[in-house]
């Protein structure tokens, strides 16, 4: 099973501040479920740490029935979408979409199968042997997406900010990501600050505020 559960999920920062206050969750395994809320409310911060990118200050978060909190990010069997595609210009798009896998030293013919295969997922085969400077934004939009699913991730989190601000590319991207979900039965986390768009994708919403999550009604756009 791939469902996230989160106890009492409690981030303070070292100045003091508590960024995530006593969050409570389940999330069923394949189901998508989109945080919203305005910036700094801990939404980002509580996908930083079912990731493994924030340490956790109290509470419990569980995929499956495993705990991760002492979990190395690495063998938490997520991927994860942030800000920065984090690809490597020197390597061609092949050779970015198979990094992780030939990291964990991947037989070869794994590597080639797997990198084929997200590559026809998100329509990329013809740039497969591109340099990462000469794709445009889209392409590299999606090299990112299909090395995210490449390693067979259980969950998909996925911050607002990768699709870097270009209203065609936010469109395409979420296209790419419902597929994801839809198709490959990820379970998937989707943070967006654009209250129209959670409300449009027509899934589970969370709402938060000061680092808590609020009841629908209360929520005040």
């Amino acid at each position: 099973m791939s469902g996230i559960t989160l106890k009492n999920l409690n981030k303070t920062y070292p100045n003091g501040f508590l960024s995530v206050k006593n969050v409570s969750l389940s999330i069923e395994d394949g189901e998508f479920v989109t945080f919203h809320g305005p910036s700094g409310c801990g939404k980002s911060t509580i996908l930083r740490m079912i990731g493994g990118l924030e340490e956790i200050t109290s509470g419990e978060i569980y995929l499956g029935d495993v705990l991760l909190n002492e979990v190395l990010p690495r063998d938490r069997r997520l991927s994860m979408a942030f800000q920065n595609y984090a690809l490597y210009p020197g390597l061609n798009v092949y050779e970015n979409i198979g990094l992780g896998l030939t990291l964990r030293d991947f037989p070869r013919n794994i590597i080639d199968s797997r990198v084929q295969s997200a590559a026809e997922f998100l329509q990329i085969p013809d740039i497969l042997n591109k340099k990462i400077r000469s794709i445009t934004e889209a392409q590299k939009q999606k090299t990112a997406l299909a090395r995210a699913i490449v390693c067979h991730p259980k969950v998909f989190l996925v911050d607002e900010d990768f699709s870097k601000g270009n209203a065609r590319r936010r469109a395409e991207m979420l296209r790419d990501v419902l597929r994801i979900n839809q198709e490959l039965k990820l379970t998937t986390l989707y943070i967006t600050n654009d209250y129209q768009e959670a409300i449009n994708l027509k899934k589970k919403i969370i709402f938060m505020k000061d680092g808590e999550i609020i009841p629908a009604e209360e929520y005040e756009v």
